[in-house]
């Protein structure tokens, strides 16, 4: 190490004296996170500037998450002028972690939205719904109740019309259809509860959707087989098994998160799911995708006490979340260069689907892969291939010409 190098941390050292010993804590905290050295390095020098600021202004340490709220207006702006406030987010949950500071109390769903709370809790008890689905639904949620109040003897016809066209104007169909499905469904829970009028979820309005009428989105074999061969190497043992279950089995983002090792039959050789409405799944797990999962599993897999499959790779290290997985897609697309406007890992469902029919599969067999529980929603696919429209077509009723 250079003299000058040695200087530099002794400098850094001497300006984050006054928070010891809780900062040689804080560097075996961030270790034991699979933080790297040069990175723990890297947050101490972050934080001397942030701590050079806090003492200055006359905070302690049983105060600095006053001077964390106090110095957010000092240290915002660019990605650069932020850092300091980022390590000092973490010194401070390191803190609240050794009891040092208080725990950080945010007021729970119950408190703030007792009726939201209540809803999820009934959408998950009696319809099975998903948390990530009924995540989608919350934030509309909470607009419709900012915007009509918590009572709902008090969301008349056009009070529930109003807030939905108004909330759906500045978005495309497909993101205004999602808001008539969460206000719906929420309505359509009010009913059963009694405490809305039988009917009220007719009063929201609907937005044009034609069936069938667009193109599946999916990706050629030619980009899959190249979005592949950007996750060879021993750093992409975990993106390479990821996108094999999203393209080859047409797995969910959020199914690929969650996968979990009880749910991996080594021995049968197959994936059990826990589908929508509480139904059990099961799909083949196919040699090259259980070689990919067992090689990111032996070589690349952080060594952590969880059951979920997939990790992050960064630190902090945590299983892997439904948007964390479509990140993965989208920078392997960019790795493999793949030109397409659909970036996210949906559209490798839609491939697969694409895949199987191309290589003969029925239409009944894909909608079993991919667990639709309506044949209407697999039949979208018959349009990439004219010769599987004749499994969908219908006889024509009117008369033919002279």
């Amino acid at each position: 190490m250079t003299k000058r190098k040695r200087r530099h941390r002794r400098s850094v050292d001497v300006r984050i004296n006054w928070l010891q010993p809780h900062v040689d804590g804080f560097k075996d905290w961030l270790a034991q996170r699979k933080y790297t050295p040069a990175t723990i390095t890297e947050v101490a020098r972050l934080l001397a500037l942030w701590a050079d600021w806090v003492r200055a202004s006359g905070f302690e340490v049983e105060t600095l998450a006053a001077g964390f709220a106090a110095s957010a207006s000092v240290f915002r702006g660019g990605k650069t002028t932020r850092a300091p406030q980022g390590a000092a987010a973490l010194f401070i949950a390191y803190l609240r972690e050794k009891n040092v500071l208080p725990p950080e109390r945010q007021p729970s769903l119950e408190e703030t939205w007792p009726s939201l709370a209540a809803f999820r809790s009934w959408m998950r008890e009696q319809r099975g719904v998903k948390d990530a689905t009924l995540d989608t639904y919350q934030a509309i949620l909470v607009d419709l109740l900012g915007s009509l109040g918590a009572d709902p003897t008090a969301y008349t016809a056009a009070a529930i019309r109003g807030f939905v066209l108004n909330r759906a104007r500045p978005h495309g169909r497909g993101r205004a259809q999602g808001i008539t499905v969460a206000t719906r469904a929420y309505l359509k829970y009010l009913v059963a509860t009694g405490q809305c009028p039988v009917g009220r979820e007719q009063a929201v309005p609907g937005f044009a959707n034609w069936q069938l009428a667009t193109t599946p989105r999916f990706l050629g074999q030619a980009d899959i087989d190249r979005l592949l061969a950007a996750c060879d190497g021993e750093d992409r043992l975990r993106d390479r098994a990821v996108i094999l279950l999203l393209a080859r089995l047409g797995l969910r983002a959020s199914e690929v998160a969650n996968l979990a090792f009880d749910e991996i039959d080594w021995v049968a050789g197959r994936i059990t799911l826990a589908g929508k409405a509480r139904r059990e799944e099961r799909l083949p797990l196919t040699q090259e995708i259980g070689d990919a999962i067992l090689a990111y599993i032996e070589r690349a897999r952080p060594r952590i006490a969880t059951a979920r499959a997939f990790l992050t790779s960064a630190a902090p290290v945590r299983p892997l979340s439904r948007i964390a997985v479509k990140c993965i897609v989208r920078r392997a697309l960019d790795r493999a260069g793949v030109k397409s406007i659909h970036r996210g890992a949906h559209v490798l469902r839609h491939s697969a689907a694409t895949t199987m029919l191309r290589n003969g599969a029925s239409l009944a067999g894909v909608g079993a892969v991919l667990r639709h529980r309506s044949p209407s929603v697999t039949a979208l696919y018959a349009k990439v291939d004219i010769g599987l429209l004749s499994e969908i077509a219908q006889p024509w009723g009117g008369r033919l010409p002279c």
